[in-house]
């Protein structure tokens, strides 16, 4: 049985209301039938309570475990309860904002990448990156190793002015070393995936494969803003490959609009036959 994993992000509840796109999701889930969802932030759109209880309760209605990570939209957008308490609303719902998931199929830790002080980059802590790397040492040896946060670690395809997380070479490359094989965040509204051969030069052929994947935003893009999406990605691993599926939401469904798969370990994907 593959693992299968659901992602999401940046639904920003409380901007522009559209509920289509939440009664869309419950049939998807069903049909995906994920072993955990992923959610990498920006639930609420200003921090504000309410946005937090309608977001927590959107989910919740999927029926299946959660997983979920704060984004620099969900702690409070206004002097002193940025500083003061950030994390209060969140917390209500969510425990903490530095989740685990473990099963035998997959584990995932959830970092928190928000700094009240950025309005928007945000930076992972020393302690936070040997937390990641001894939570995957932790690992059962086939169990797909996943890190999840907010802040991107790859570019966006239409140029964004948000910022990725702080160090961002230094952060990517210490969690490749920690052992992660794919790397979920949100934040740009916009999908982009790459596999680490793609920006790596491998020396000694000994290189695992590592996918850093972010996710399409699900909440309504702002008008005129060219370059969000509306979208998803379903991850699902065997033992050799790494399959990632997008889905955009279009005339009030669902679309898959990519198919695309990526090697786990060290050995590199099998070439398809040629056509005749």
């Amino acid at each position: 049985m593959p693992a299968r994993l659901l992602h999401i992000s940046d639904l920003h509840v409380g901007s522009v209301e559209e509920t289509a796109i939440e009664r869309g999701l419950a049939p998807l889930v069903e049909r995906i039938d994920p072993r955990l969802i992923a959610v990498t932030g920006d639930l609420a759109h200003r921090g504000r309570a309410a946005e937090h209880d309608r977001a927590a309760a959107c989910l919740r209605k999927l029926g299946r475990p959660l997983l979920v990570v704060p984004g620099n939209h969900d702690i409070p957008y206004t002097f002193p309860a940025r500083f003061t308490r950030p994390y209060r609303e969140f917390e209500r719902h969510w425990e903490t904002a530095e989740p685990v998931f473990r099963s035998e199929e997959l584990l995932v830790v959830g970092l928190n990448s928000v700094r009240p002080w950025r309005h928007q980059s945000g930076g992972l802590r020393s302690s936070q990156m040997q937390r990641a790397a001894d939570l995957l040492a932790e690992a059962p040896a086939s169990a797909l190793r996943v890190v999840a946060l907010h802040h991107h670690l790859i570019g966006a395809p239409w140029r964004s002015r948000k910022k990725p997380v702080a160090r961002r070479s230094e952060v990517l490359a210490g969690l490749v070393d920690a052992g992660a094989e794919l790397i979920l965040a949100g934040h740009i509204h916009q999908a982009a995936v790459s596999e680490r051969h793609e920006f790596e030069i491998e020396h000694d052929g000994g290189l695992r494969g590592v996918t850093v994947s972010v996710a399409p935003g699900l909440g309504q893009p702002r008008p005129n803003r060219r370059g969000e999406a509306r979208g998803l990605h379903v991850y699902e691993a065997d033992s050799g490959t790494l399959l990632v599926q997008t889905y955009v939401w279009r005339e009030g469904d669902w679309g898959l609009t990519g198919l695309r798969r990526f090697p786990r370990g060290r050995a590199s994907l099998e070439a398809e036959a040629a056509r005749s």
